[in-house]
């Protein structure tokens, strides 16, 4: 159930509790799609996820995760070898620095366990906000909200947040989600930029939230 919200929270803006609500409903066993059997493997998952899709990181990580799903056994990799395990993720170069940073400081900081306090998490080289954000709520259980671009798009459509910017729009949700359930709304707000909030042509005739969506009412004929 989604947690109960007090008018001051929200500053007398009930849209946000009905935006919620029915998300909630659409999606109530919304889950990450990303495959990983361990903090690592789920670390190194997000980092690839980086302007690529889910199922393209699963395809890579099932053959990179076979010999190196450890920092450890990452580390045995030369950056070049790396590159041409991830090559069709994009961005392969700067993807395989920082996931051997991340790895050697892994090793070196943290005696091989990823760790499971947030700012350590920021910490670690190559791995920024959303990463940390990410690793923080689904492997270790904390409250956090990610923002990528299905959560950056869909909530300023929606009105949850007013912002240029994943860092400002991740403060504005803080602000108008509990506690509780930021990391339940990260999920909920990827399935539907994914099912129905879609980047180029969004599904508005068949969106159960056009009512109170910010986007639609500016755009609807």
């Amino acid at each position: 159930m989604l947690a109960k919200i007090s008018a001051r929270r929200y500053n007398g803006d009930m849209n946000a509790k009905a935006v919620l609500a029915e998300l909630e409903r659409l999606y109530p066993n919304a889950r990450p799609a990303l495959e990983y059997q361990s903090d690592y493997e789920l670390l190194v998952a997000v980092v690839l996820s980086a302007q690529c899709t889910d199922e393209r990181v699963n395809k890579v990580t099932r053959e990179l995760f076979k010999n190196h799903n450890t920092p450890e056994g990452m580390l045995r990799l030369s950056q070049e070898e790396l590159e041409g395990y991830i090559f069709s993720c994009g961005l392969y170069r700067s993807k395989a620095q920082h996931i051997l940073s991340a790895s050697r400081d892994i090793v070196e900081r943290f005696s091989g366990q990823v760790p499971s306090n947030i700012n350590d998490l920021r910490s670690l080289a190559g791995v920024g906000q959303k990463t940390a954000n990410v690793v923080y709520s689904v492997a270790f259980g904390g409250d956090a909200i990610a923002v990528d671009t299905h959560v950056f798009r869909v909530s300023n459509r929606l009105g949850l947040a007013c912002a240029d910017t994943p860092f400002k729009t991740e403060e504005q949700l803080k602000q108008v989600i509990p506690q509780e359930d930021w990391s339940r709304a990260h999920h909920w707000l990827i399935f539907h930029g994914r099912q129905v909030c879609h980047a180029r042509k969004p599904d508005c005739p068949n969106c159960t939230l056009s009512s109170e969506c910010k986007f639609f009412q500016k755009t609807k004929p």
